[in-house]
């Protein structure tokens, strides 16, 4: 069948549309400048490990870092980490938000090259992904309603045969750890930890499975709830309290994995006494909004 000029003519057209389109893109695609890029994961909604803000720099002036595609910007103890990494490789860090059901994913079809989200290290996870050593080690707790039934609960026994209503953050190695609660009422997991919060504060759940950190960052800016730290002999068990933070890449990307953990041992980021500095500090650095 011969084709006719005008045919000829919207098809050159959409060759050489489709052609500058790709070529805008893959502009975008490269670094803004001749260093390699350190393309690192995080949900930036899960503070103070990261979280997202409309301005440039933190309340006391430390710079954010531009979220990839979006007008806004991420800071948070996993940004300042990514950051130290970043400079003493002398690449250039770009931050990608991902919703945290498939950040995994998202890192193996290649849309980033890490993870660095306060991802605790696990048995299960460690079959899917390479992790270094810990940049962070952190405590878990409840979160409850100061002033609620539970307020005055000292130990993981106290809860049992109450049904009393548990939530958490999907996808999470807290999820397990509910099931530590017998005759608990399991009224459903949330996206995000804000959400488990509100979850508490609305009289929807009772009490909140979370870290330390996340907690106290809760706090801040709502003074109806309350941490509870459990006894050490009354507490959850096993594998999943995460209290491990590590930095995940591809199960494959050993190599990657690798640089930087060389890059975490030179800078010394094995001391727990500098990761708690630093965890305090972004803490205090967060806008109110988070």
């Amino acid at each position: 069948m011969k084709t006719s000029t005008l045919t000829k003519t919207a098809g050159t057209l959409a060759l050489v549309l489709a052609s500058a389109l790709c070529l805008s893109d893959c502009k975008e695609k490269k670094s803004t400048s001749s260093k390699p890029l350190l393309r690192v994961g995080m949900e930036c909604a899960y503070a103070p490990f990261n979280w997202t803000q409309d301005s440039k720099t933190t309340p006391d002036g430390t710079e954010a870092v531009p979220i990839y595609k979006e007008k806004y910007y991420a800071y948070g103890y996993d940004v300042a980490v990514a950051k130290m990494l970043a400079e003493h490789l002398g690449m250039e860090l770009e931050i990608h938000k991902s919703e945290w059901s498939s950040i995994g994913i998202s890192m193996d079809v290649g849309d980033y090259d890490c993870i660095i989200a306060g991802m605790g290290k696990t048995a299960e996870r460690e079959l899917a992904y390479s992790f270094t050593e810990p940049y962070y080690y952190r405590d878990n707790c409840i979160v409850v309603k100061a002033g609620g039934p539970y307020a005055e609960v000292k130990g993981l026994s106290e809860l049992a045969g109450k049904g009393v209503r548990l939530t958490t953050q999907l996808g999470t190695g807290w999820v397990p750890l509910l099931e530590q609660v017998p005759g608990a009422v399991k009224p459903g997991n949330y996206e995000t930890t804000s959400e488990c919060f509100m979850a508490v504060s609305n009289d929807v759940a009772d009490v909140v499975v979370v870290d330390l950190p996340t907690a106290q960052s809760a706090l801040m800016t709502n003074k109806g709830l309350k941490i509870i730290r459990l006894a050490k002999d009354d507490t959850f068990t096993g594998d999943g309290p995460m209290v491990n933070v590590c930095i995940a890449t591809r199960k494959s990307d050993t190599a990657l994995r690798d640089k930087l953990q060389k890059a975490l041992d030179e800078i010394g980021w094995n001391q727990k006494s500098k990761m708690d500095e630093l965890m305090n500090k972004v803490i205090l650095q967060q806008p109110a909004a988070n």
